[in-house]
């Protein structure tokens, strides 16, 4: 894993809680000598402090670049690339793990700010961070070399009563995730795609809008994935041979068999 992620940069969405900080720390775990990583969210303090755990944990084979971003803002997205110092610019893993949820509230009494900020992060955002990067890989020899990670959800596989929204902008994805692995058929670009089930992070606390007793509830009788579970399974893709192509993998607690389909240990 370490020899194929050799001299690799890495960029990661949303890396300042949960699954992308998660994913930050696999990474320089998993290739300490000589690893670039990318580091963006909205949270820019954040950043700063897991780029200093990095440092301090793994030292000085893993460079870190941290950069402010929010996905659903384009034109931050455009200019991303530019800004970067010079020897952060040529990415070859993107890891579209940003993504946002509001309210679990149900048509017709869903909220229009909610739609917009959901759609602008988890599909405009997602559809402009992977076009801006995949103009680098696409100027790379035979056609096009890098990876694209997305991180989905079985939200996207199967819908379920309160997260019309949330899931519907994660099928969206999954389509064009498809859709785009078809598209870069002749080229060695590799679109993965890593849909988790019931993770405990953060995520729900804003979902639920800063109510800890909700997040609780939803938890309650569970042993849900950790951010760290996940982080492994996107590490493992992209650190396959270059031929090999993790495509879509579904992962879930054990006490889990769908979106819907739990086992409470009360």
């Amino acid at each position: 894993m370490a020899k194929n992620l050799f001299r690799k940069t890495v960029l990661i969405t949303g890396a300042s809680s949960g699954i992308g900080r998660s994913t930050a720390f696999e990474f320089a775990r998993t290739a300490p000598n000589d690893l670039k990583l990318v580091l963006t969210a909205r949270r820019v303090d954040r950043l700063h402090q897991i780029s200093e755990d990095i440092k301090k944990e793994i030292g000085e084979g893993v460079r870190v670049c941290v950069k402010q971003l929010d996905v659903s803002k384009p034109e931050e997205v455009k200019g991303l690339v530019e800004d970067l110092p010079e020897e952060f610019r040529d990415i070859d893993i993107l890891v579209n793990n940003a993504g946002f949820m509001s309210g679990v509230e149900q048509a017709p009494g869903i909220p229009q700010e909610v739609m917009n900020d959901v759609w602008a992060t988890n599909v405009i955002g997602v559809i402009n961070m992977t076009q801006a990067i995949l103009a680098l890989f696409k100027k790379r020899e035979d056609g096009g070399r890098g990876d694209i990670i997305m991180l989905g959800s079985i939200a996207g596989r199967e819908p379920y009563v309160g997260g019309s929204v949330y899931c519907s902008s994660k099928a969206a994805i999954r389509a064009f995730t498809d859709a785009l692995r078809k598209e870069l058929i002749n080229t060695r670009i590799r679109v993965m795609s890593v849909d988790p089930g019931q993770v405990y992070t953060e995520f729900n606390l804003i979902r639920y809008r800063g109510d800890q007793s909700k997040v609780d509830a939803l938890y309650a009788g569970c042993d849900p994935l950790t951010p760290d579970d996940v982080a492994e399974v996107i590490v493992f893709a992209t650190s396959r041979r270059e031929n090999v192509v993790v495509a879509d993998t579904l992962l879930f607690p054990s006490h889990q068999a769908s979106a819907t389909h739990i086992h409470r240990r009360l």
